[in-house]
């Protein structure tokens, strides 16, 4: 397997140890053409799930309904003793568990289910058995936890639970950190000898410490429920039990006292005070920031996908164009942490730019190329990374690459090892997923600066998180570009593409496309040795402030000999606004009134 990747590493420039002269994906393929529109069907999956043996299939969070309130309903369980969910307030978790004595995959569960209950008894967490069949007989004589049957449907309906085998995580405040599957060993039609992804167990951990689950939701194999929605108790659509949840979900990670947005959102008078503003970027789409085109499926394909979800949308404009009430403070969610500013958590290791960079007032910068030895003495396999600037406001991009010692790095086209951009300073890997960082490595750091009117220093770090273990699944990067293009003074619709093959059977994570000022629109394709061509990812509307990456749900399978291909459009008229000079054609170059044709993408390999 290492010599596969190593091919790969070659053909692509993953980590190219000396920078080639000419593009190494060019292999007739890359060109640029003028072009009046293009044909952008919508982003999916490579691949289908079996309809029968389908495992456990992650789910975009929000979609998922992770991150809300639910309702304080009230129960009696089969001791006779009354209850409500607000009870929830003495535990540090309560995982509120899906069963009953009829599902062959319940069956299987119960001893998962009463091991997890035991092992986590100590840290804080509850368990809450809920049988939504109200036929069934409940038998409650394997869990320690309270058990209730709902043979009312009240409960069911007010967790909207979807199967037999779903459980879902409440916080102190009741609301939803993970729901899905307990993790993959057992579904429907098949069974394995161990589970490859404990979902439920890595939520937990990750929630108590303090951290978003890495995976937050999933689907739930099991036998399928239909709750009446009628049934469930109304949210107040007040401050406190919804909007302020839904401005933690999606605004706060910059929004917020020491982010990076220019105003904070942390509490209710911040967020009337800037209600103007923020129906604006709502209404219009401009934030979140967010801009693949949405495929007509039911569920978004990117687990980081930044958009509201219509409810979401629609419920925070009424609010704001509503009487706004702050409601319960009772309702509230738990306080966001973030860790010494840290989204990653607390680093296990941070290395630092040696010196602080003086960035002049005015003007434009070059590239500043620095680098930063390591110690380490033998490999350290990473599985959280996060780049922070000490100057966010003038630093406009950062590639991380690490190289092992005595090696150079290589250009643009050569896989990064951490990025920093507008949006986008993390990266974290579920258990079993990891990058390697060679024993001894340099980490060669490449700062781009965008003088803003006052000089200023900048100090860049970056922070890591190891895994425990050697990964199943190693990560790599690679970069799709074209050199080779001039686009004419104002041509506003210029097309420039590059493709790569895929010499072994991989699956892609994720995707960042990446332009200067007249970068336009984006779109990634697959095409299968069966002569398939899908798109995987589909920008059409470009914008270089927010160079996003796009995260799927679940990897999209790329067979050997398949080839993806990345496609860009440039507008260098007068009809763009950020255009820097509309009369001068433009060709490749590092500065922003330059251009660049480069599509990253991530993607693994699993390790023998």
């Amino acid at each position: 397997m290492r010599l596969l990747a190593l091919a790969f590493t070659f053909t692509v420039g993953i980590a190219a140890a000396q920078e080639p002269k000419k593009n190494p994906f060019r292999d007739g393929t890359g060109k640029g053409v003028s072009e009046s529109d293009a044909t952008k069907p919508d982003p999916t999956q490579a691949t289908k799930p079996d309809p029968v043996k389908n495992p456990p299939k992650v789910l975009r969070a929000s979609e998922a309904g992770v991150g809300k309130l639910i309702p304080d309903v009230a129960f009696t369980d089969l001791a006779g003793k009354a209850g409500k969910l607000s009870d929830v307030k003495s535990e540090k978790l309560t995982i509120v568990a899906f069963t009953n004595t009829t599902c062959p995959l319940c069956k299987k569960y119960s001893p998962v289910l009463a091991r997890i209950e035991k092992e986590y008894a100590a840290k804080g967490v509850s368990f809450l058995f809920v049988n939504p069949t109200a036929t069934d007989k409940p038998d409650s004589s394997a869990f320690a936890g309270r058990y209730v049957h709902d043979t009312d449907g009240k409960l069911t309906a007010a967790f909207g639970a979807t199967s037999t085998t779903e459980v879902i995580v409440l916080d102190a405040a009741r609301t939803v950190v993970y729901r899905g599957a307990v993790d993959d060993q057992y579904g429907l039609g098949y069974s394995l000898d161990a589970a490859r992804n404990k979902y439920l167990t890595a939520a937990l951990d990750d929630a108590l410490a303090g951290k978003l689950p890495t995976i937050a939701a999933t689907t739930a194999p099991g036998c399928a429920l239909e709750p009446d929605a009628a049934k469930a108790p109304a949210v107040a659509m007040t401050y406190h039990a919804r909007i302020e949840r839904i401005v933690q979900a999606n605004c706060v990670e910059c929004h917020r006292a020491g982010g990076v947005g220019p105003f904070s959102l942390d509490t209710y008078e911040d967020v009337v005070s800037h209600k103007g503003a923020i129906k604006k970027v709502v209404d219009t789409g401009t934030m979140p920031p967010w801009f693949a085109v949405h495929a007509k499926v039911e569920h978004s394909p990117f687990a980081n996908d930044r958009s509201l979800t219509p409810t979401d949308k629609k419920d925070l404009l009424a609010f704001l164009s509503g009487d706004m009430k702050k409601g319960d403070p009772a309702d509230a969610p738990l306080p966001r942490k973030y860790e010494s500013g840290w989204l990653i958590g607390k680093p296990d290791a941070t290395f630092q730019l040696p010196k602080p960079v003086a960035i002049k007032a005015e003007g434009t910068m070059p590239y500043q190329h620095i680098k930063v030895e390591t110690d380490f003495e033998e490999d350290r396999w990473v599985q959280a990374l996060e780049v922070q600037p000490t100057a966010r406001e003038v630093t406009h991009h950062v590639l991380v690459f690490a190289t092992p010692k005595g090696a150079r790095v290589g250009g643009e086209a050569a896989g990064f090892f951490a990025v920093y951009v507008p949006g986008n300073n993390s990266l974290i890997y579920p258990d079993g997923y990891a990058k390697k960082l060679p024993k001894g490595a340099t980490l060669h750091f490449q700062m781009h600066y965008t003088p803003n009117g006052k000089a200023t220093t900048d100090q860049t770090k970056i922070g890591m998180v190891f895994a425990k273990q050697a990964p199943r699944h190693e990560v790599f990067v690679a970069g799709i570009s074209n050199h080779q293009f001039t686009i004419p003074a104002g041509d506003e619709n210029y097309r420039v593409e590059a493709k790569i093959p895929v010499p072994f059977d991989a699956k892609v994570l994720a995707l960042f496309p990446h332009a200067h000022l007249r970068g336009k629109a984006a779109k990634y394709e697959i095409k299968t040795p069966d002569g398939k061509t899908t798109t995987l990812l589909d920008v059409p509307r470009y914008d270089f402030n927010w160079q996003l990456q796009y995260r799927f749900t679940d990897p999209v399978t790329a067979p050997r000999g398949s080839s993806i291909s990345y496609t860009a459009w440039y507008d260098n008229s007068d009809k763009n606004p950020a255009n820097p000079d509309p009369k001068k054609a433009v060709r490749w170059g590092p500065q922003t009134y330059e251009e660049m044709h480069l599509g990253y993408l991530e993607f693994v390999l699993d390790r023998k």
